[in-house]
């Protein structure tokens, strides 16, 4: 919600300027107790009495948050408006600045003392709100009702849930069904539940609320198991009594116990303690959006996204009888209303009851297509957006910032989690943990949300966290309409010409050039940028420049995340003299216009914050020596930057840039002494080294080995064929907290694999690739690669054999080949790797392919069939 992260971003700018070596200006001590402790204050009462949906009630909270959140950027403003001046030579007294903010700590004491004045009265609005329009607090009706299609799609799954419920083990199982809302558990669950009617001798359906009510839940179970018995006959009864009546209904019977819908563990704690493991072959089935509930029970269904002709098919059940029906002038069509439902059953459906009770004409059909998910959220009284709804009402206060930050990417847009976790920090929600970084935080909440299916993994790296991620188009609608409606984000929609009402109090401008878009005249957009004086993200994807007005309070700019380095278009480059001016930037993602081997502007110093600094377009750019007092840096990323020495002198802690964690791609980095303890916290190192005049000796590259919280290096040597490369390779010393490792035209002898390679404990991936080792034999030895999950081997072409034993390799997951054309045999032994889930070949010698097939052969002979193969070429 915004109210909880306008307090968050404000308690973070504050810490900045109190920890900042050279703040840029100065805070009363006293003025900053009365704020953080306000701060405190009202950051509780949200993440205590944190609301979702409701009715009256909730435009009482909305008043209350919006207050908050006003208080708190009127703050923010007049701090970073006062560090703009100060930076910039403009005079303001310290006096104004006490005087303004004082006006803004009494608003923030009004609101905490109304709240702890009127308590009762206040907590009594929230917790009302809690319970109005919520489900039924134990269950639903005792006998679920299905459609005739209902099942459509999802017939193997169904199979799959009955042979758990019907099989062996004979003791109680607990099967789970997770997915997203709207993706067809219920539906899962309630055919199983009625043609498993004769198998069972007694059989309960429970529908459980978040909000639930244990009582509540034994209610209806015992309604279900005997017929004869009323809601009345039991009200009398204690949570207890009915508890011990629903173990001795089912003791000694074969039971199926079905809950619907279950959001916490802790119920299915309280409730599991009275069914009984009598050995009659009884199972117990839950549905459930959250995998960390899932995991109470074993063998469970993922549900994911039907395919497209599954869609088709779900959706012709719904409009027509049967998919010959279709008038085959509006098939065509129609499977493309099914795509855009990005196999989601429920979205499917409403459309399909839409398109049922309209005209099936060409025209009508047409206009479905291109409005397809407007339409869903609208239709059947908004039954698909309600659905969802309740995942996000759900979540608790300090996930709903994260969740609502990803509708400002464009729709159906792979997002890089590396991207998006730089963005998270850099707008200052991430709520504080002692001992955890800020981006590892925000990569666990990242987790949380996709295991409560609100964000897809869309790709894991070879190190198996999320590389990239993305969310379905009706999840994006949702952060949308509640990322509007807080004024917590605002994205413009495609063709958009008006200008939305309330604009010029927005914080955060998503603006993004759809494909039908690109011959769009930009005039609307620009006309929007006049009117948001007081933006502080500014997120776009268009092919060109956008005009950087006064943005004072611009915190986040991202107007590239290209991987190209070279693009001709030069529409969208910045230049970064007018960059540099927006003093608060702490994320900066652009493409430059800088010419080659020049230097860049010394004021980036003025950016007291900043955090990332991203710039494509540009090649070899030489950064001033500045850029070692900007002490808040965490990311650079430039193609071949080239990094001066540190300044000589100065205090013992001056020019340290101990934030400083990922360094990419530098320029003959030289990694020198007094380089490498100003670096000591690099996490993420890129280095590409040219012939020099010198020779390479001047490198020092065994002073890699005292970057002690360094993990992952990558390697490039461009001269290849030179003799003095081999001295530099000889100094070669890596340190041993390395994760990933990745080598290019290192041209290393196998030999010396294992004395700089094979012993470092931690690591986990390994990328040879252009002539990083060379000969023709690479013979493995015991003990070393004890961490190592995945193993790349690229164009190392003069690699004949391979020696090596299972034992030598004993965690490896992924073997990967490509362009070994001399190689005679993959190691017959690489099969007995318990842990080995594929060998990718590409464009590999025959031999070795032949290999890798025997490989596979033979351990499907032995019940091996998770091995995978995957060829090309």
């Amino acid at each position: 919600m915004a109210a909880y992260a306008a307090l968050l971003s404000l308690k973070h700018n504050i810490e900045q300027i109190q920890l900042h070596p050279r703040p840029p200006i100065s805070l009363h001590q006293k003025q900053v107790h009365s704020l953080t402790d306000n701060l405190n204050f009202l950051q509780e009462f949200l993440e205590v009495y944190s609301c979702g949906g409701g009715s009256s009630s909730r435009e009482a909270v909305d008043v209350l948050e919006s207050r908050i959140a006003d208080a708190a950027h009127a703050a923010e403003d007049i701090i970073e408006t006062r560090i703009v001046d100060q930076i910039h030579g403009e005079k303001m007294s310290s006096y104004e600045l006490y005087q303004e903010l004082e006006k803004v700590i009494q608003d923030m004491g009004l609101i905490k003392n109304e709240l702890m004045g009127d308590k009762e009265k206040n907590i009594g609005i929230i917790e009302d709100h809690l319970h109005i329009n919520s489900p039924t607090l134990g269950g639903s009706s005792s006998s679920p009702s299905t459609r005739r299609d209902a099942v459509v799609g999802l017939d193997e799954l169904l199979n799959e849930v009955m042979d758990k419920l019907t099989g062996e083990p004979s003791t109680r199982l607990i099967i789970p069904i997770v997915g997203m809302g709207g993706i067809g558990k219920t539906t899962l669950a309630i055919n199983a539940y009625v043609k498993l009617m004769k198998h069972f001798d007694i059989r309960a359906w429970v529908t459980i609320s978040q909000n639930y009510n244990v009582r509540e839940i034994l209610v209806e179970i015992l309604l279900c198991i005997n017929k004869a018995v009323s809601r009345e006959t039991l009200s009398g009864k204690s949570e207890g009594e009915l508890g011990v009546r629903v173990h001795q209904s089912l003791w000694g019977r074969r039971y199926l116990i079905v809950m619907d819908d279950i959001w916490s563990v802790e119920v299915w704690d309280k409730v599991n303690l009275f069914f009984p493991d009598n050995g009659e072959r009884s199972r117990r089935m839950i549905t459930t959006r959250l995998s960390n509930v899932a995991s109470i029970g074993s063998g469970g269904v993922v549900m994911d996204f039907l395919n497209e002709d599954k869609s088709w098919d779900l959706l012709c059940r719904y409009v027509f009888e049967e998919e010959e029906d279709c008038p085959p002038e509006l098939e065509e069509i129609g499977k493309k209303i099914a795509k855009n439902c990005k196999g989601l059953p429920l979205s499917i459906v409403v459309i399909g009851g839409h398109l049922a009770k309209s005209k099936c004409t060409r025209e009508h059909w047409e206009y479905i297509s291109e409005n397809t998910n407007t339409i869903v959220n609208l239709e059947d009284n908004e039954r698909c957006f309600k659905v969802l709804q309740l995942s996000y009402n759900h979540l608790p206060v300090h996930l709903k910032p994260y969740f609502l930050y990803m509708g400002v990417f464009p729709e159906d847009e792979k997002i890089r989690v590396s991207w998006l976790v730089k963005l998270w920090v850099s707008e200052g929600f991430v709520k504080p943990i002692k001992g955890k970084s800020s981006e590892l935080v925000s990569r666990e909440y990242l987790e949380e949300l996709c295991d409560r299916n609100l964000i897809l993994v869309h790709k894991r790296g070879s190190n198996g966290n999320i590389k990239f991620c993305n969310i379905h188009d009706l999840l994006r609608e949702l952060c949308l309409r509640e990322a509007e409606r807080e004024k917590f984000i605002y994205v413009r929609r495609p063709h958009e010409l008006t200008i939305p009402q309330g604009i010029n109090t927005q914080r955060r401008i998503g603006i993004h050039q759809s494909m039908s878009e690109k011959d769009y005249h930009l005039d609307p957009v620009l006309r929007t940028l006049q009117y948001v004086p007081l933006v502080s993200s500014l997120i776009c994807n268009f092919e060109e420049r956008l005009p950087l007005l006064d943005f004072r309070l611009l915190r986040v700019l991202k107007a590239d995340d290209k991987k190209s380095y070279f693009d001709n278009n030069g529409h969208y480059e910045y230049p970064v003299e007018v960059v540099f001016r927006l003093v608060n930037l702490r994320f900066i993602a652009i493409r430059s216009d800088w010419p080659k081997n020049s230097g860049f502007p010394s004021s980036v110093n003025l950016l007291w914050d900043l955090q990332t600094l991203i710039v494509n377009g540009t090649w070899g750019v030489v950064a001033p020596c500045e850029i070692w007092n900007m002490t808040q840096l965490k990311h650079v990323h430039f193609f071949q930057l080239k990094l001066p020495d540190p300044p000589i002198g100065g205090k013992e802690d001056e020019f340290v840039l101990g934030n400083l964690q990922t360094l990419t791609d530098i320029r003959n980095f030289k990694c020198g002494e007094e380089v490498v303890k100003r670096i000591p916290n690099i996490n993420k190192l890129q280095i590409s080294y040219f012939e020099e005049p010198q020779g390479f000796f001047s490198y020092c590259l065994d002073n890699l080995g005292h970057l002690h919280k360094l993990e992952s290096l990558r390697f490039i040597l461009y001269p290849r064929n030179k003799p003095s490369m081999n001295d530099l390779m000889q100094n070669f010393i890596l340190p041993n907290s390395l994760k990933k490792l990745t080598l290019m035209g290192t041209k290393l002898k196998w030999e010396d694999m294992n004395t700089k390679i094979g012993l470092l404990p931690n690591l986990q991936v390994l990328k040879l690739s252009a002539d990083a080792f060379v000969g023709t034999e690479w013979e493995t030895v015991e003990g070393q690669f004890c961490n190592l999950r995945y193993l790349l081997i690229n164009m190392c072409g003069e690699l004949e054999w391979w020696t090596t034993d299972s034992s030598h390799f004993p965690r490896l997951e992924h073997l990967d080949l490509r362009y070994l054309h001399k190689l005679k045999e993959i190691p017959s032994c690489i099969g007995e790797i318990s842990t080995l889930q594929s060998i990718q070949l590409i464009w590999c010698s025959d031999e070795a392919v032949s290999s890798a097939k025997e490989i596979l052969k033979e351990q499907e002979e032995f019940g091996n069939v998770g091995l995978r193969l995957v060829e090309q070429g």
